[in-house]
């Protein structure tokens, strides 16, 4: 193994520290994407004296054939098999392919199509989280004897020694922090998850990609879903629920039509391309009914809201919420986090009131609330 500054050693010494059973504790399986982020987790725990293993999940192919070597660059299969593989052997670590297709399927890409089918903006990333990464294959790997899950995101985990629960973070790189997208993890996956990149800088885990002779060093990064192939959103879609696609009323402002659109599901609120309506002033989508098959638009201040109302609330820094709180909210995963007072209600919604109105809140996003750099909590916008 190639030898690198102390210094990082000593940042992966304390991403772990909360991590009680230490190394010899018990094995720690990795999940390998076969990209740079999740190859070196797997590079730094190993040099930190754990027993590791790497795992690399089987997730979507295609209709109709099996994955090319230069099919998706994302989950569909062969070519993450392929580079994880590689590291792994870099690495002389062992490495199991699982196959989860058929979870993915029912967990993730089912409810993607539904989602769209109400006319709502679903994040099948944070579904793919909840109910893959962190469910089945944290089950998984506890049966191949690893006491712990690792992987490539961006995010610091710990034990708050005084209120005894597992804290979520955001990394120390604001720019790839990807705290947003684990908001729904419970505190028994917490226990058992380990975020190793959580204290380094996306340009220092490159540096040490290269510095490790690791074969996916230089592989670019994905920014497309990855079972959506060329980002092709209706390509995909419109097989699977071709009712999202039926043409249908556009409103404006004042309720009256004024166009027509081809399908519910091209669109979503905030959207202002391919409206295909004339107007004297710009309109946006600012709601989709599904039930009556309609568009709604109006002007930009028409996106603005004070008050959103989030339902699936997952508590992580605290119990449950009793009592108003003031908090940090974040409605995108790229968008400024607002002040806001958080809202009990029955059934365990919560409404959420900002100090300023915040534009495009979109039914299916999430709404993650922080405290500084900790996940309060977060949940589903309705």
């Amino acid at each position: 193994m190639v030898q690198w500054l102390p210094t990082y050693n000593v940042m992966i010494a304390q991403s772990v520290t909360a991590f009680e059973r230490g190394p010899g504790g018990g094995p720690v399986a990795v999940a390998m994407s076969g990209g740079v982020d999740s190859s070196v987790a797997a590079a730094l725990l190993q040099e930190a004296g754990f027993d590791v293993f790497g795992l690399t999940m089987d997730l979507f192919h295609p209709p109709g054939g099996r994955c090319g070597e230069d099919a998706s660059p994302g989950c569909c299969g062969s070519g993450a098999r392929r580079d994880a593989g590689a590291v792994a052997a870099t690495l002389g670590i062992p490495f199991f392919v699982a196959d989860f297709r058929r979870t993915f399927e029912k967990a993730v890409i089912e409810d993607f199509v539904a989602e769209y089918r109400r006319g709502r903006t679903p994040n099948p990333c944070l579904r793919c989280n909840r109910f893959v990464k962190f469910g089945p294959l944290l089950r998984r790997v506890g049966r191949l004897g690893a006491a712990a899950l690792a992987t490539g995101h961006y995010a610091r985990v710990g034990m708050d020694a005084a209120s005894g629960r597992w804290l979520l973070r955001k990394a120390s790189d604001p720019a790839k922090d990807q705290s947003y997208f684990l908001y729904s993890l419970p505190q028994d996956v917490l226990a058992r998850t380990i975020f190793p990149l959580g204290g380094l800088r996306k340009t220092e885990v490159r540096a040490l990609a290269e510095k490790m002779r690791l074969p996916v060093a230089r592989k670019p990064e994905s920014q497309e879903i990855c079972f959506v192939p060329d980002d092709d959103y209706v390509g995909f879609l419109k097989p699977r629920a071709p009712e999202a696609f039926r043409p249908g009323d556009i409103a404006g402002p004042d309720g009256r039509t004024i166009g027509r659109h081809g399908g519910i599901a091209r669109y979503t609120v905030g959207q202002r391309k391919g409206l295909g309506i004339a107007a004297p002033r710009p309109l946006y989508v600012v709601g989709i009914d599904a039930a009556a098959n309609r568009i709604m638009v109006g002007p930009n201040e028409a996106l603005l809201r004070r008050r959103l109302l989030v339902e699936g609330v997952n508590w992580s820094a605290i119990e449950e919420l009793k009592a108003p709180r003031t908090a940090s909210v974040k409605i995108r995963s790229r968008h400024a986090e607002a002040r806001a007072v958080l809202h009990p209600e029955v059934g365990g919604r919560i409404v959420v009131e900002f100090e300023r109105a915040q534009r495009a809140a979109t039914p299916g996003q999430a709404a993650v609330f922080y405290d500084g750099d900790v996940i309060l909590g977060g949940g589903t916008i309705v």
